[in-house]
């Protein structure tokens, strides 16, 4: 998986974790498709202090999903339910995820 949809994704599961500016600043950068330069423009702070919370952000991602595993354990139980063949089972899990 590309590394920038892996973190978008991580972003969903931990996201609320993350400060007010790291949100910002990754919301900007990832989902507004904006660049450093111009959140820096929007923000008035210099570009390498954009790019330095947005790494500490994407840092934290990888820091809460090594130590939490959601994002692993929901493709784990995913994968799980293509192997099962009772619709019942798959159900009750879908509804767990």
């Amino acid at each position: 998986m590309e590394e920038r949809n892996y973190l978008i994704i991580l972003y969903d599961y931990y996201g609320e974790l993350l400060t007010d500016k790291q949100r910002m600043y990754f919301e900007d950068y990832y989902f507004n498709n904006l660049s450093l330069g111009e959140i820096s423009e929007n923000d008035g702070y210099s570009r390498n202090a954009i790019h330095k919370n947005i790494k500490t952000a994407e840092e934290k991602l990888y820091f809460y999903e090594e130590k939490l595993g959601l994002y692993k354990k929901k493709k784990l139980l995913e994968d799980i339910i293509k192997d099962i063949d009772n619709e019942e089972i798959k159900n009750k899990i879908r509804e767990i995820l």
